[in-house]
């Protein structure tokens, strides 16, 4: 985790926890002009807009007195949805069972993206199965990793 998402993790986690929900995760991304912060947030009978709105409205404060961000960004809260990411070891395990999908920062085996059955962790890595290979991808390496929903 970069440092400057550790210290937007911690600015925000109190904030939220302190609405009663839980901070699910973080993306912090800066593409030229466009910098986005989006929070992802969950609670025990899911997340509705007043939700999100209250939450936007406590970090967009936290934000503004901490100024952690030096440009302009746009701050979108919201719940993780049925397609939601992935970020710790305790929320991959959580899904284990289920269609992922997940890149690599750096290619691994030589290739970087991969989409299989996610089949839980051991120790700091993340086990997942495509096409019948188990794959044991360490934590650290992952860049982006999002459940699939399926419909039955």
């Amino acid at each position: 985790m970069s440092a400057k998402l550790k210290l937007l993790q911690e600015l925000i986690a109190p904030v939220v926890q302190g609405l009663d929900l839980q901070l699910w995760g973080i993306d912090f991304r800066s593409a030229g002009k466009d910098t986005v912060l989006r929070v992802y947030i969950d609670g025990p009978n899911g997340v509705s807009v007043d939700d999100c709105a209250r939450v936007s409205h406590q970090v967009s404060g936290v934000m503004d007195v901490e100024d952690p961000i030096s440009e302009n960004y746009t701050l979108e809260v919201s719940s993780p949805g049925m397609d939601r990411p992935l970020y710790t070891l305790e929320q991959f395990e959580a899904y284990a069972g289920h269609m992922v999908q997940l890149r690599l920062r750096m290619p691994f085996e030589g290739r970087r993206k991969f989409k299989g059955i996610l089949n839980g962790i051991e120790g700091d890595e993340v086990l997942l199965v495509v096409d019948q290979t188990e794959y044991l991808l360490p934590h650290d390496l992952i860049e982006r990793a999002n459940v699939i929903p399926t419909f039955e």
